[in-house]
C-alpha cells in the first residue's frame, strides 16, 4: 500500500511539473505581448509616462506654437506613446543638456532633429533612423561665400551648440572661426546684424528661418547628410526595443511618412 501511495505521489508530483512547464510557455508568450504594449519589461522616469526632452527652437522638428510645442519630433513621440500605452511628456532643455538628461535617468527619450554621431554613442543607445537631415549653409544675399568651401577663407560661422554643424565646422574650420548660439534663432539674429558671415544648420529649420527672415539664403551645395534618431538610456534595453518597435510599425503603416509629409511638403 505504501509503495502504490509513493507511486501515485509521484505521478501527481510529475503531472504538476508538466502543467507549470506549459503554464510558463504560455505566460512567455503574454510578456511578449506586454512588452509589445508597454504594459510591462521596460520602465520609464515616470509610471506610465514617456518623457521627451529636447529644445523646441528648431522647426519643423520642434517648436512653440503658443505654449504647446509641436513639430515632426512631437507628433512622432506621440505616435510611439501611443503604441506603447503611454502618456507623452515634453520636457523642453537647451540643446546639450538633452544627451545629460537622457543618460542621467532625467528623461526617458531624447528626440531633437539628433544625428547619431560615435561621440554621444558613448553615452545613450539610438534608435533605428526616423529621418534623415542634411546640413546647409545660411548666407545673406550677394554674400562672396557661394559654397562650402568659401567658408574656410577666415568667416566667421554660426552654429546652435553642441550641435553636428557645431561638430563639423570646429572640425573643417577651427573654433577660431565658429561662434556657437543656445538656439539657431539666435545664430540667424547675429548673421543678420552682420557679427558672422554664414549660419549652419539642418535644411529644413533653415528654409523656416528664410522664410521669415528676407534678405537670407540658402546655399545650393549641401555641407553634410545625417540620420536622425531618438536617443536612449544605455540600461533601458528593453525601452529602446519597445520604441524601435513602434517605430517599425509606424513606417509600416505610413504614420511616419505621414508626419514628415505633413510638415515638410513635396516640392
Amino acid at each position: 500500500m505504501k509503495k502504490r501511495a509513493l507511486s501515485l505521489l509521484l505521478a501527481s508530483v510529475m503531472a504538476l511539473a508538466l502543467t507549470a512547464c506549459g503554464s510558463s510557455a504560455g505566460n512567455a508568450s503574454t510578456d511578449a505581448a506586454s512588452d509589445a504594449s508597454g504594459d510591462a519589461a521596460f520602465s520609464t522616469v515616470t509610471a506610465g509616462t514617456l518623457t521627451m526632452a529636447t529644445n523646441a527652437y528648431f522647426p519643423p522638428y520642434e517648436y512653440y506654437e503658443g505654449d504647446k510645442i509641436v513639430g515632426i519630433d512631437a507628433e512622432i513621440a506621440q505616435a510611439i506613446a501611443d503604441k506603447l500605452g503611454l502618456t507623452l511628456k515634453i520636457e523642453d532643455m537647451e540643446f546639450d543638456s538633452i544627451i545629460t538628461a537622457v543618460s542621467t535617468g532625467k528623461a526617458d527619450m531624447g528626440l531633437a532633429g539628433m544625428t547619431v554621431t560615435e561621440e554621444r554613442k558613448k553615452n545613450v543607445n539610438f534608435s533605428d533612423t526616423y529621418a534623415t537631415g542634411v546640413q546647409v549653409v545660411i548666407v545673406p544675399e550677394g554674400s562672396d561665400v557661394k559654397t562650402v568651401d568659401d567658408l574656410a577663407n577666415g568667416k566667421k560661422i554660426g552654429v546652435q551648440l553642441a550641435t553636428t554643424g557645431d561638430i563639423y565646422c570646429v572640425d573643417d574650420f577651427g573654433s577660431d572661426f565658429v561662434e556657437e548660439y543656445n538656439k539657431g534663432n539666435d545664430a540667424i539674429m547675429a548673421l543678420l546684424s552682420g557679427k558672422i558671415d554664414a549660419v549652419v544648420i539642418d535644411n529644413e529649420p533653415a528654409k523656416s528661418f528664410v522664410a521669415s527672415n528676407p534678405g537670407l539664403v540658402i546655399l545650393d551645395t549641401e555641407y553634410v547628410t545625417e540620420d536622425y534618431a531618438a536617443a536612449l538610456n544605455k540600461e533601458n534595453d528593453a525601452l529602446l526595443e519597445a520604441v524601435n518597435g513602434a517605430l517599425k510599425e509606424l513606417k509600416a503603416d505610413g504614420t511616419l511618412d505621414s508626419i514628415i509629409k505633413k510638415y515638410v511638403p513635396a516640392e
